[in-house]
Formats: structure tokens, C-alpha cells, sequence
């Protein structure tokens, strides 16, 4: 739950830092896409597993809100706190029909971004490369016997994206994420040194605002 946390103080904090100069960027005639260096966007994605976790092992995907804040060092480089406002709940499933358990994971990251072209181009791709964690929660797997826990899963992920700018302060964005990294597994709560491995793509659309 920390990583959730620092996930919503940091983004109050990004969200609330326009505020400080809308008052000046009110008062410039000359004001344009260029001058706006905070950026927020909401939406939803859905994330789902690259891979089987294990042999006859399979995990659903879901989805979830998110929203992410991002400081433009220049009109073309970005930094960029992204997390799920919500769980992703998933479904594990084993061979044959029904599930055998559930778990939710929230991830955040935080990553640098590349936007290509000018800031007022209609459409604006961009990608990026950071690092993640996934906290996962309310582990209920196999039932009966010792609780099966997954510990927070770390690792490199990569971005890639499209804004479609409606003026210029709002957009229109959809992206796709890449996150690469291994849950150990814990049983009992003592830890086994196995490693789940999930690796999970996550798309989105969202609409998001400069500032």
C-alpha cells in the first residue's frame, strides 16, 4: 500500500502545480501549447498477461481506471507518474472449467517520455521507458490449505502512444504499456523462491488536459 500512497500524494501534488501559474498563463495574449508544461489525463485500460504464469495455468485479464501526471522539461521530453486508480481484478483459472481464485494488483511507474513533433500537431505519438511496481492484494487461490501470496512484482516497463489534440489544452490519448518483471511467490507466508511470471500488456484510452 506505500507504493499506492506515494502514488496519490505525488499526483495531488502534480495535479495541484498548475493552479500555482494559471493566473500568469490567464494573463498572456500570446498563450499556445507550447507554454503548457503540466499535463493530466483519466481513463481506463485494461490489462491481461503476456504469457501463462505456468504450465496449465492461466489469469484473466481486467479493467480499471488510471490516471497519470507528467511534466514536460521541453515541449518533446517528459517525465510521467502513471497508476491505476483501481484494482485489476483477475481471475485464475487452471485446466478444465471454472476458476480456482482471484488477485488484484494496482500498478504504478514512473517513466521518461519522447513526444514527437510540435506541441499543436493534431496528432502526437510519443514513447517512453521507466520502471513499475504491482502491489497485488486479496490473493484467494486454490482454496483450502496454506494462503498462496504474491509478492510485489518490479521490473523495466515500456510506452507507447498517441495524443490527438482537441485545442490546446485538451486531448484525446490512447497507449499501450509493457511491463516486464516476476512476483515471487509466498506460501504460508514464508517465501518458496519461485518467481511467477506475468509480464502483462496494458491499454488505454483517456482524455487529458495541459495546463
Amino acid at each position: 500500500m506505500k507504493s499506492i500512497r506515494t502514488l496519490t500524494i505525488a499526483l495531488a501534488a502534480l495535479a495541484a502545480a498548475p493552479a500555482a501559474f494559471a493566473q500568469d498563463a490567464s494573463s498572456d495574449a500570446g498563450s499556445s501549447a507550447y507554454d503548457k508544461r503540466f499535463a493530466v489525463v483519466g481513463g481506463a485500460a485494461i490489462l491481461k498477461p503476456d504469457r501463462d504464469p505456468a504450465p496449465g495455468l492461466k489469469i484473466d485479464g481486467d479493467v480499471a481506471p488510471v490516471i497519470s501526471a507528467s511534466w514536460y522539461a521541453t515541449p518533446n521530453i517528459a517525465v510521467e507518474l502513471w497508476g491505476a486508480a483501481d484494482k485489476f481484478n483477475h481471475r485464475v483459472k487452471a485446466d478444465g472449467p471454472g476458476k480456482i481464485g482471484t488477485v488484484d494488483q494496482q500498478p504504478i511507474a514512473l517513466s521518461g517520455q519522447y513526444h514527437f513533433g510540435a506541441p499543436d500537431k493534431v496528432m502526437r505519438p510519443f514513447v517512453g521507458l521507466g520502471y513499475y511496481e504491482s502491489n497485488f492484494s486479496n490473493e484467494s487461490i486454490g482454496g483450502d490449505g496454506a494462503h498462496v501470496g504474491l509478492e510485489t512484482a518490479k521490473g523495466a516497463m515500456a510506452t507507447a502512444g498517441m495524443d490527438f489534440n482537441i485545442n490546446q489544452t485538451w486531448f484525446a490519448r490512447a497507449d499501450a504499456r509493457y511491463m516486464k518483471g516476476d512476483a515471487g511467490v509466498r506460501v504460508g507466508g514464508q517465501g518458496t523462491g519461485e518467481e511467477l511470471t506475468i509480464d502483462p500488456w496494458v491499454v488505454g484510452v483517456g482524455i487529458g488536459a495541459r495546463f
